[in-house]
């Protein structure tokens, strides 16, 4: 399977504080996997803990929003959040899966759902 976006829409129960224990492991293993890593460590640390704070007070983060192959988006109107490719390809099917069983284990109820972005885009 190949898709552009892979999308974690969040049960109503689950609040963005509940993100928070695991955001980091998630951005994280998003940039290794993407080979988005920033080459000073700091530059990860300050990423993390924006997204962090954010989360702490229940409000919705950043993201990873930077000009590269892959973004981690945080969409403003709904209670969701997705990775997006620049092309339809199997690496966005695998992080996101990989993602999805980083969520399960935390036990954030949610639903992964492909090319969401093509739906909107055409209405």
């Amino acid at each position: 399977m190949k898709a552009t976006s892979g999308h974690f829409v969040l049960s109503d129960d689950v609040q963005y504080s509940d993100l928070a224990k695991i955001f980091p492991d998630i951005l994280t293993t998003f940039l290794e996997e993407t080979g988005q890593i920033p080459e000073d460590e700091d530059v990860l640390k300050m990423f993390i803990q924006l997204n962090q704070s954010e989360l702490e007070r229940n409000q919705k983060p950043e993201g990873y929003n930077r000009k590269g192959r892959m973004r981690l988006v945080f969409p403003l109107d709904q209670k969701e959040f997705y990775i997006r490719g620049n092309s339809k390809s199997n690496e966005v099917v695998r992080i996101s899966e990989k993602i999805s069983r980083m969520l399960n284990g935390a036990s954030v109820s949610h639903e992964l759902e492909w090319n969401r972005l093509y739906v909107s885009e055409r209405n």
